[in-house]
């Protein structure tokens, strides 16, 4: 049996990335042989930025942006091996 898990973040509670591996543990726990293939999502809200780095990894770096009042607030970015900064 082969059983992917794409489950979003509970905000506050529980990153996509935790969310699926406590999904994987139950699913291991009652299906033993079970292929489990776990992908993080997000819609685009709270957890994104992890979720994407997750999925295809890199180096997260913390970097100032400004909102479109240009008030500075602090941003993650992701940079893979293709951006030549990992």
């Amino acid at each position: 049996m082969k059983v992917v898990i794409a489950i979003d973040s509970f905000k506050g509670c529980l990153t996509s990335k935790e969310a699926n591996e406590a999904a994987a543990e139950e699913i291991k726990m009652a299906y033993p042989d079970a292929e489990i293939v776990e992908v993080p999502v997000s819609d685009g809200g709270e957890g994104y930025m992890e979720a994407f780095h997750a999925a295809i990894g890199g180096q997260l770096e913390e970097v100032t942006v400004r909102d479109p009042l240009m008030r500075p607030h602090q941003s993650e970015i992701s940079f893979t091996e293709r951006d030549g900064r990992h």
